[in-house]
């Protein structure tokens, strides 16, 4: 097109281009088979100009290359890189994918269990060793040019996202800091918080993926679109997308297809001809089996694919079911390629140890094409799914959702099961980030020209709801930034305390509540000019209506008090006469879905056990009456608003069984023989006590004294009045949250020095013996242990017993049961984690005094024991199979838990005392028993 071009224009396009081949940024594109995105150009050159930037993109859209030109730009200018990623095994990809280009003498990895070249000019690392170099002073840091926080929306975590922002706030002003983030809908108000910070930070935005994205729903045999073909499917421009109509229909009719039991004619089921109908229409669409889900991508062309199963067990499962169904993806040369892999990737491991681990099933998932992917394998068959999916030996995986959290294994399709899955509380719907970060794996850059997501038709679905978490493309980074023990210390001895402070007010935690609190403001302001306006409108010529109408409001919540009391004494005299009631007693149920006569056949007193279905009721009387309808029911307390008396008494015959039509009819039958003339007592009620409250007289006579209660605008005032009340109230409520959102981190760091200062750890300014200690602890229970340390409970225990105390500090359960006290190793063992319980008990009760509290995620959880004796066992040198049989425990658990031991271990022999103290050397020698087998073996380098 150059021929197009004036003469000065294409001076200008060659100058530029010129001017462009004079920057880092033109050769670091040649290293590259494809063009770079405008966002990556962008990126790029903001970092080149010497600012920070923050990314926000799309999960596969290559945010990464913006890291990777801060790598070439610090070695360009002699200076360091570290490149920080939240889990191990990123780091360790990152770490593979730099070698590959630069050579394994200019890279490093750090991941607290390695250690590979840590003098480098280029370190992969996790934030967490990042963020403990920066409290160490580490000489490391020296000459460091630039830090890539990959995954930085990781900071709204709630268990580790406060280390990015101790790593953002505390890295020295000369480093520049490149953030990568998914989209997220506030980038805009964290980059201003990184402007705030850091300084200088260009906020680049990319909401288009690199490949569109395709959204289906898979129903019986037919694969619906989830949108009309005519709209924009890829996200890439503005146009609205409206759902299928098809898929709209087929949901209403087949959710409005559930049985109705008012359908039935007395006693018969829906006709025959009505059930072949149903059957003919269901045959049509149902929920397809795991095998038969891969057999139709297969034959669609939309392998491979990584299918979500929000189970482990699931996801084993589903593996199952696809070899037991014959399901066969690689050919023969292929099985030939992934065993060769896999033999070799597998070299360093026993073979009694393979038999344990499940490898011969396993690697025939493998050579089939199918694998599991998921937190409980062990790291190396993670590592080998991963590869062989990339390499394309692998086509269909089913994992839970740690795959979506970076790690490179793109798809060309992804499969949701359901839209549902146990958050650690309660099953709960996936939310919109969350289902952007799952399906995001589909489409691979410059292999795919689509990606396709999934979703697996279940009874319920709402087409709808599907369209709003795939159109919904962002959700909002909320920072999970609070103080912590061993945070506290290190600022204090770094800073002091009022400068600490100020340190932590720049938190993006206390940014967010800062900018919370501007909006609420706003709100009073418009409150207050509203009030001044109500004010007017309820302005009396006779006299103050603002105490006039306070004078109502008074008489009324008075009236409100003393109607709640006596509806509490209703209650309460109604559950009084429910205790006495006896089987055989005659009553009148009053109100409800079953008034009328009754027959108690069980009085269900709270306690007493329910001799017709072994029930315990705790919630007040709950009687089993047998109706005049013949009907055995159980009653509540709200059946009986008013006490009831027993009419008549009838004997229950012994062979009555209320599962037996005939006998409630007989017995409902001889019911109403024997009681059906008699009429209830009418129930009358007592006097109200408002009539005789004096406080309610006196209110009532200072209201028709007071000048306004003759006005003739009366209660046109009184409406103003009212509203001027409500408002009111309003404004005072948002003003109590300003209170509460106003220096909220610095309040939290203030107790928590309180608490410290109580205990020795600080004096003023200054960080005692004891305080210098806990700095080296990094760890949900770091007071634990450095109070552990300084009372000597770990003193005389050997190292298989140390571990085992250790354990306790970083185990979490996955699901507590508290009925199974944990089995724990006896002797000094037994005792010293004992004795760490006491110690947790005194901890919490000061933790209660200074107001630290656990649930706002400041605190010391209690220790747990559960992996206490694995710890121990596998330290004494005990076999892989019987410590996993014995834990009850998957490999991939068990190795991660050993692991973090190992890395605790190494904290508390570095701040054990050095004299009169066993514990750093049977620390270290812990560190050596536990790091054998496939502990050793899963670990990179």
């Amino acid at each position: 097109m150059t021929e197009d071009l004036t003469p000065a224009e294409a001076y200008a396009a060659a100058r530029a281009r010129n001017a462009e081949q004079a920057t880092a940024l033109a050769p670091f594109r040649e290293m590259y088979e494809f063009g770079l995105d405008p966002f990556q150009i962008e990126a790029c050159q903001a970092l080149e100009a010497g600012k920070g930037v923050l990314v926000a993109a799309p999960t596969g859209s290559g945010k990464t290359i913006v890291g990777e030109f801060a790598v070439h730009l610090a070695l360009l200018q002699g200076r360091k890189c570290f490149y920080t990623t939240p889990i191990k095994a990123l780091s360790n990809q990152k770490y593979a994918d730099l070698v590959k280009r630069y050579g394994p003498g200019q890279v490093g990895l750090l991941t607290g269990d390695n250690s590979v070249n840590g003098d480098a000019p280029i370190i992969v690392m996790t934030t967490e060793v990042l963020r403990n170099m920066l409290y160490a002073g580490s000489q490391a840091l020296s000459g460091l040019g630039y830090v890539v926080m990959d995954e930085v929306h990781y900071l709204s975590d709630r268990f580790r996202g406060a280390v990015w922002e101790e790593v953002i706030i505390h890295l020295p002003e000369s480093v520049t800091l490149v953030s990568l983030s998914a989209t997220v809908s506030n980038a805009e108000e964290f980059g201003d918080w990184l402007d705030t910070v850091r300084g200088d930070t260009e906020v680049i935005v990319s909401e288009s993926r690199p490949v569109p994205l395709w959204q289906h729903v898979l129903a019986g045999r037919r694969m619906y679109d989830l949108f009309e073909e005519e709209t924009d499917h890829g996200g890439r421009g503005a146009s609205r997308r409206e759902v299928n109509p098809d898929l709209l229909r087929l949901a209403r009719t087949e959710n409005s297809r559930t049985y109705n039991p008012r359908e039935r004619r007395r006693g018969k089921m829906i006709r025959e001809a009505d059930r072949e109908r149903e059957r003919r229409q269901r045959s049509r669409i149902w929920t397809p089996g795991r095998p038969e889900v891969i057999e139709r991508l297969d034959a669609e062309g939309l392998l491979p694919a990584i299918t979500f199963i929000f189970s482990r067990a699931g996801c084993e499962a589903a593996v199952q079911q696809c070899l037991y169904a014959g399901l066969r993806l690689n050919n023969d040369e292929a099985r030939q390629r992934v065993r060769e892999i896999v033999e070799a990737r597998t070299a360093a491991i026993p073979s009694e140890d393979l038999h344990v681990l499940g490898y011969y099933e396993w690697l025939e998932g493998l050579e089939r094409g199918i694998a599991a992917h998921h937190a409980g394998m062990l790291p190396t068959f993670k590592e080998v799914v991963e590869e062989l999916f990339v390499r394309g030996l692998v086509k269909a995986v089913f994992a839970t959702e740690t795959l979506a959290l970076g790690i490179n294994m793109p798809a060309r399709s992804v499969v949701l099961e359901k839209l549902v899955k146990w958050n650690g509380e309660q099953h709960a719907d996936i939310t919109p980030g969350e289902y952007t970060q799952l399906t995001g794996r589909a489409g691979r850059r410059g292999i795919d020209v689509e990606g396709h997501a999934v979703v697996l038709w279940q009874r319920g679905l709402d087409p709808g709801h599907l369209a709003g978490l795939a159109g919904t493309r962002t959700y909002p980074l909320r920072s999970s930034f609070k103080p912590s023990y061993n945070m506290a210390v290190n600022l204090v001895d770094q800073f002091g305390r009022h400068r600490s402070r100020e340190l932590l007010e720049t938190s993006f935690a206390q940014f967010q509540a800062d900018r919370s609190v501007v909006g609420i403001s706003r709100q009073v302001q418009k409150n207050e000019e509203g009030l001044e306006g109500y004010r007017e409108g309820m302005t009396c010529h006779l006299g103050d209506f603002e105490e006039y109408a306070r004078l109502r409001r008074d008489l009324k919540d008075r009236e409100t008090e003393l109607a709640k009391q006596g509806a509490a004494q209703r209650r309460a005299q109604a559950a009084a006469s429910l205790e006495k009631l006896k089987p055989g007693d005659i009553i009148h149920v009053p109100t409800g879905k079953f008034a009328g006569l009754a027959l108690v056949l069980d009085p269900g007193i709270p306690g007493r056990t329910n001799g017709h279905r072994g029930f315990e009721h705790i919630d007040g009387p709950r009687p089993l009456v047998l109706t005049a309808e013949r009907q055995v029911k159980r009653l509540a307390s709200i059946d009986f608003p008013i006490p009831v008396e027993a009419m008549e008494r009838m004997r229950i015959p012994k062979s009555f069984n209320p599962r037996s039509p005939q006998s409630r009819r007989d017995l409902a039958s001889a019911l109403r023989t024997k009681a059906g003339h008699l009429n209830p007592e009418r129930h009358r009620r007592d006097r109200s006590a408002a009539a005789d409250d004096r406080e309610i007289h006196r209110l009532r006579t200072e209201l028709r004294a007071h000048p306004c209660h003759g006005c003739d605008e009366r209660e046109d005032h009184a409406r103003w009045a009212e509203r001027y009340h409500r408002l009111q109230r309003d404004t005072r409520q948002l003003e109590r949250r300003i209170e509460g959102r106003t220096n909220t981190i610095a309040r939290t760091f203030d107790r928590i020095v309180a608490l410290l200062t109580e205990l020795d750890y600080l004096r003023g300014d200054d960080v005692t013996d004891n305080g210098k200690r806990l700095a080296r602890l990094y760890g949900e229970l770091d007071l634990l242990a450095s109070e552990c340390l300084r009372d000597g409970v770990w003193e005389g225990l050997t190292p298989p017993e140390l571990a085992a105390c250790v354990s306790a500090l970083v185990y979490e359960a996955r699901q507590s049961d508290d009925a199974v006290p944990p089995k724990v190793p006896a002797g000094n063992a037994k005792a010293a984690l004992g004795e760490m319980v006491r110690i947790w008990g005194r901890l919490d009760a000061l933790e209660e005094e200074f107001k630290i509290n656990q649930a706002e995620g400041v605190g010391q959880r209690e220790p747990d024991l559960g992996f206490a004796w694995a710890a121990y066992q596998w330290a004494s040198d005990k076999g892989l199979d019987e410590v996993l049989r014995e834990a009850e425990m998957p490999a991939g658990d068990f190795v991660r838990w050993c692991k973090q031991v190992i890395d605790v271990l190494g904290q508390i022999a570095a701040a054990a005392p050095k004299e009169n103290s066993t514990v750093a050397k049977n620390a270290r020698k812990a560190v050596d028993s536990l790091l054998r087998g496939v502990v050793a073996y899963s670990s990179v380098g």
